[in-house]
């Protein structure tokens, strides 16, 4: 009895100080389980994120159209201590995402609710980003698809090398610098047509105009893509225009196809805006001297606390301008200065719109880019029209609604112009 009495006295010691070590473990280990990520601790790591939250705060404070205040910053770095740290940290999240990541959820945090566009962008997608809103690319301008026969050439961009050194759509690559691309795939091929600015490469390819194969060697340049396309219609006098993008080359593609059109004695043209992301302004002001009056005002933004920034219609000979009925076709995508152009071009009574609501962004918005390349995407100054009235986040409305899509609704406009040729609302 007296043995059984010292080991069960010696069984309730172990339990108590087993549970006092369990107690002691869970209070010093930097784990979740009770919910609580673990904080952010004082090291010169740490320190860095502090620092680049500090540089991302003073840039949106400095230039974002909305005021920013301290406080709200303030309250921000409290929460990614406390809480955003540990929990990306517990997902075993690398320094690079947690700094990048957190930034972003720092510009949504400050940004104004009614604000969708202003973000934050890690290095790699912030290139692209780039790409794609300029409308520069750095290739040598060659698309298309594997083959048996080789790689069919589908689309080659008129201001790229490999146009200037006369290779054209229908022609088939061969080899690139000596390799077969019959033993690469398609994603291989693309990487060797986007080598880094500046790079030769030897291209051997069939040319199915004078039914030989030849040898060049283009260069991998910087250029912009050609932005405006012509679209089959099937009535007689009606000529369409997708406009893809906008960038500092638009008006000089439009310019090619105005000036065939205008040589028809009586046309009516459709300019397809339709999934247009938009691009600079003053892409949009460019073209706008096609069909509008000459140094007449066409827009303006305004930064907060700064006086407006107005942008007039550039002179043009009036041989130049397109004169005849305007249709543009809008939709959800359709923004920036895509839907700059089609308001003020509406607002003017210089053409109808049919389709969809815009996007609703017509802002002035700016690039910052940080030393790791990351960049910071800002709203700047709101869009307004030459009356003050200002661009909505609703977008612009059109004239007349349509849900259809493609060329369908390109048919539809083209019949409507044809039956109101004489009785024109224009």
């Amino acid at each position: 009895m007296l043995a059984m009495n010292f080991f069960s006295g010696l069984l309730s010691s172990f339990f108590v100080i087993f549970f006092l070590a369990v107690l002691l473990f869970l209070a010093q280990a930097p784990c979740t389980f009770a919910g609580r990520p673990q904080p952010l601790p004082a090291t010169e790591t740490n320190d860095q994120y502090l620092k680049f939250f500090e540089e991302v705060y003073q840039t949106m404070e400095k230039n974002y159209y909305y005021a920013v205040k301290r406080e709200d910053f303030d309250r921000f770095l409290k929460k990614f201590e406390q809480d955003i740290y540990g929990r990306l940290k517990n997902e075993n999240k690398k320094n690079n995402y947690i700094l990048w990541r957190s930034a972003a959820m720092l510009v949504d945090y400050l940004k104004s609710p009614e604000d969708s566009f202003s973000a934050f962008i890690p290095p790699k997608p912030a290139k692209k980003f780039e790409e794609k809103v300029l409308g520069h690319r750095v290739d040598v301008g060659i698309e298309g698809k594997l083959t048996e026969r080789g790689y069919l050439i589908s689309r080659v961009e008129p201001r790229s090398d490999a146009y200037a050194r006369g290779i054209r759509e229908g022609d088939i690559l061969r080899k690139i610098d000596g390799a077969s691309v019959l033993k690469m795939d398609e994603k291989t091929i693309q990487e060797k047509l986007t080598p880094l600015i500046d790079t030769t490469v030897r291209l051997l390819y069939y040319d199915q105009r004078l039914n030989k194969e030849l040898t060049v060697k283009v260069v991998s340049k910087e250029y912009f893509k050609q932005s405006v396309f012509l679209t089959p219609v099937h009535v007689a006098g009606v000529y369409c225009l997708e406009i893809r993008t906008f960038n500092r080359k638009t008006s000089d593609d439009l310019f090619r196809f105005l000036t065939m059109i205008s040589r028809q004695e009586e046309s009516s043209l459709i300019l397809d805006l339709r999934g247009n992301p938009g691009g600079p302004p003053l892409a949009a002001r460019e073209i706008a001297a096609f069909f509008l009056e000459p140094r007449e005002e066409f827009a303006f933004f305004q930064k907060r606390g700064q006086p407006k920034a107005v942008l007039d219609v550039p002179s043009l000979p009036s041989e130049y301008r397109y004169q005849g009925e305007v249709v543009i076709l809008v939709d959800k995508e359709s923004g920036s200065a895509s839907e700059l152009f089609s308001g003020v071009m509406q607002k003017k009574g210089r053409a109808m719109l049919f389709g969809a609501n815009t996007a609703g962004k017509v802002f002035l918005k700016s690039m910052f880019h940080f030393e790791d390349e990351s960049m910071l995407l800002l709203v700047t100054g709101r869009g307004f029209f030459p009356d003050g009235g200002v661009f909505e986040y609703t977008g612009v409305t059109p004239d007349l609604k349509s849900d259809k899509t493609g060329e369908d609704l390109v048919n539809d406009v083209a019949q409507y112009l044809l039956i109101n040729k004489k009785n024109s609302k224009f």
